[in-house]
């Protein structure tokens, strides 16, 4: 959730790069706290298993795979951007999935290691960033998930996505819509009323709208072939799947041929 190597809150962007240095320095506070279910991260670990399931499930669809298989994502080379401390990371790799997650902040890369190693997960942790990578490098798939609302320029950042993925490779982004519903609930109600996540978590004008993020996609060459909302219920306490797209939403983006 983070976009810029450095191990310090005063993190300047490199020339070229699409990461914000505040937004590095702002979730490399939590480094301490990603693991800890009722701790800043907390929100993330409620909408993890939503999210996943989506992932695993359209990874599926495409590469065929039986989804109730323990191994489905067996073989499949997986790159995770803006990893955090790797609350994807290490269910992807349990699915069998070769994991590179990549994040630049080495507090986050740090924590995600020493959990990795606790749980005996293999999982290639790497403080870098997108624009960094090896550009001969190609993925099965590419994850997105609550990163491009963080970026310094969007069309940029996922013109480098789309450079990473195999010819049929598939990727996933998750995003905050724009409107005022969004700062409404967002902003306001997550960071402010509910206190949800700390304030200053999101910056209301960074948001893309789903007509944005598809334009966007469309000129890197990758076309949307499922779209979701995510929304929460507070009367049954869970996150679900919803054709409302408001205010959280998830695509998957495949290139054309």
């Amino acid at each position: 959730m983070s976009m810029q190597q450095n191990t310090s809150a005063t993190a300047t962007a490199r020339p070229g790069s699409t990461v914000d240095a505040a937004e590095i320095a702002k979730f490399s506070r939590f480094s301490a706290e990603w693991w800890d279910p009722k701790g800043k991260m907390a929100p993330l670990h409620r909408i993890n298993p939503l999210r996943l399931g989506y992932i695993r499930d359209a990874a599926c669809r495409k590469f065929e795979r039986n989804v109730r298989s323990l191994n489905c994502l067996g073989g499949l080379r997986v790159l995770d951007i803006g990893c955090g401390a790797g609350l994807l990371c290490e269910p992807l790799s349990r699915l069998g999935a070769q994991v590179i997650g990549i994040d630049p902040s080495a507090s986050n890369i740090a924590a995600a290691k020493l959990h990795a190693d606790k749980s005996h997960l293999a999982i290639d942790y790497r403080c870098t960033t997108v624009e960094e990578i090896d550009p001969r490098e190609r993925f099965d798939i590419v994850l997105a998930m609550e990163v491009v609302e963080h970026v310094t320029d969007v069309g940029i950042f996922l013109k480098r996505c789309a450079a990473l993925l195999k010819p049929n490779g598939l990727m996933v982004v998750s995003t905050l819509n724009r409107n005022w519903k969004s700062f409404a609930l967002a902003i306001v109600g997550a960071e402010y009323v509910l206190r949800w996540l700390p304030r200053g978590t999101h910056e209301w004008n960074k948001f893309v709208t789903p007509d944005e993020l598809t334009k966007y996609l469309l000129d890197n060459r990758l076309v949307i072939t499922e779209q979701t909302g995510v929304v929460y219920s507070p009367f049954a306490d869970k996150w679900s799947l919803s054709s409302d797209m408001d205010v959280n939403y998830m695509v998957v983006a495949e290139a054309m041929v």
